[in-house]
């Protein structure tokens, strides 16, 4: 089996989707995946036919504060769905479905 991932982000201070914000995928220090989240604030599939295992996704959000957002992930077999919430000065992820 194989695993995917998508995202969206959440401009929450605006009350609307972040547009254009890069996310990034890593596995060992390897970029595997990475895109700009679209008019709706999504990526429909930032990576698909992945290995199960440890992953880094990193966010560059349109915060004053939050420059950054790293997010370490142990993603199994199937469809992974992890969305960021980001205001000026707050964040917050989950895992979605």
């Amino acid at each position: 089996m194989s695993a995917s991932l998508s995202t969206h982000v959440l401009d929450t201070g605006a009350g609307r989707p972040a547009t254009g914000v890069l996310v990034e995928l890593f596995q060992a220090g390897e970029l595997v995946g990475s895109a700009r989240t679209d008019g709706d604030g999504r990526v429909p599939e930032l990576a698909g036919g992945l290995e199960p295992g440890l992953y880094q996704l990193v966010f560059h959000p349109p915060s004053p504060f939050f420059r950054r957002v790293d997010l370490e992930l142990q993603l199994g077999d199937g469809h992974h769905h992890v969305p960021l919430l980001v205001s000026p000065y707050g964040c917050a992820s989950y895992r979605g479905s």
